[in-house]
């Protein structure tokens, strides 16, 4: 009887633990933030560039200030963007505590993972690689799909995400911080009172991200010295990525070597080849990666042209990381491109024929050897975008 008993007792036991929400437990890791924070508000984009004007879609928090005459967004407050980097880093802000924005965005990677497809909510697996972070202010469109325009509409869509971070219950969020002892005195510090709401928590991530900039690679130093520091190689692959027979700079252009997307760039509104005004590409272009699309991107095979800062740091590349090198990549354009009927034009002749690049081995080589002086080693060591959370 005694042994019936307890089996019957350790029976119930294991069933009422079976029906309880099982949550990891958060790892012990100590807040660790200066008496005073990094001077955020000062954003070291490259020469010429400039914020984008929908970088926020609330006027509850920052300062008025006009980038561009006629257009207006918020500056970057220290310790909203200090707050944000908390956010950031915080496992929390995922339904089981086991995955936070910095999970898939690692600084030393440019904020990228280095995986093709990335590891989220309960090992599940995202249908896209993770796009680098750098100088998201002066884009106009984000996501592979351009689907978001400001980061203050991008910011809380990965935590709310089914795969990525699974708190799909902004609430349930509100309440898990509120009960964080380190939240409160922070949100009274970036916004005069303690009060957390899911609109806050955008800003003050929108704040950090925003702030994150890379100014100081090799081809930086060179714009302010006329390129002496490059080699011949390094200097014969910046000519032939601004060259109409590599077309690099086409897509990838200005100093942020980004789609331009803004309402008069020619991945914005822009024009077409006649001259006449034309609908907004949001930055985005298919590139004859498939005839036939698994993920159409924002449509039509389309997804948006990336910066190529840092991307010495970020392989693997494409949406779906298909390509494990830089090598890889320009062997795509120069004999895998695909005849899809959305192809970007520059692909095609004037009868509307694939037109690969042609490159020759030298020349790949010449532009492999110049994407690697946008590295930025200072941006994936400055304390202000890592970890405060330490063992």
């Amino acid at each position: 009887m005694l042994y019936r008993f307890t089996y019957c007792c350790l029976l119930l036991m294991a069933v009422v633990s079976c029906s309880k929400e099982t949550v990891p437990s958060i790892e012990k890791a100590k807040l660790v933030l200066p008496d005073q924070p990094y001077d955020y508000g000062n954003l070291a984009l490259p020469v010429g560039s400039l914020p984008a004007s929908t970088l926020f879609n609330n006027l509850e928090m920052g300062v008025l200030v006009d980038p561009i005459p006629g257009t207006s967004m918020f500056e970057v407050t220290p310790w909203g963007a200090t707050l944000g980097r908390v956010l950031f880093y915080d496992k929390k802000l995922s339904l089981n505590n086991t995955i936070s924005c910095a999970s898939c965005h690692h600084q030393d990677k440019a904020f990228t993972d280095g995986k093709a497809l990335s590891t989220g909510f309960e090992g599940r697996v995202t249908t896209r690689s993770s796009m680098a972070i750098i100088n998201p202010i002066t884009q106009h469109n984000l996501f592979w799909d351009s689907r978001s325009k400001s980061i203050h509409d991008l910011s809380l869509q990965p935590v709310q995400n089914h795969i990525e971070m699974g708190m799909e219950n902004l609430n349930r969020l509100v309440s898990k911080l509120e009960n964080t002892d380190y939240y409160k005195p922070l949100f009274a510090k970036a916004y005069g009172d303690g009060q957390i709401t899911p609109e806050r928590i955008a800003i003050a991530l929108s704040h950090f991200v925003s702030s994150i900039t890379s100014n100081q690679s090799k081809f930086d130093r060179g714009v302010e010295n006329g390129f002496s520091n490059f080699t011949e190689l390094e200097r014969m692959g910046m000519n032939l990525f601004h060259s109409d027979k590599a077309k690099c700079g086409s897509c990838h252009g200005g100093t942020n070597f980004a789609a331009q997307d803004g309402p008069l760039d020619a991945y914005g509104g822009g024009f077409d080849l006649s001259g006449n005004p034309a609908s907004d590409l949001r930055g985005a272009t298919n590139i004859g990666l498939d005839l036939v699309y698994k993920d159409n991107g924002l449509g039509d095979g389309k997804f948006k042209i990336p910066t190529l800062r840092n991307i010495g740091l970020t392989a693997p590349y494409m949406h779906d990381g298909r390509f494990k090198t830089l090598e890889d990549v320009l062997d795509h354009y120069t004999d895998g491109l695909k005849a899809h009927k959305h192809l970007d034009v520059k692909f095609k002749d004037a009868n509307g024929n694939l037109r690969p690049l042609k490159l020759t081995s030298l020349e790949k080589k010449a532009i492999v050897v110049f994407l690697h002086t946008l590295t930025d080693t200072e941006m994936t060591r400055n304390p202000r975008w890592s970890n405060p959370f330490q063992e």
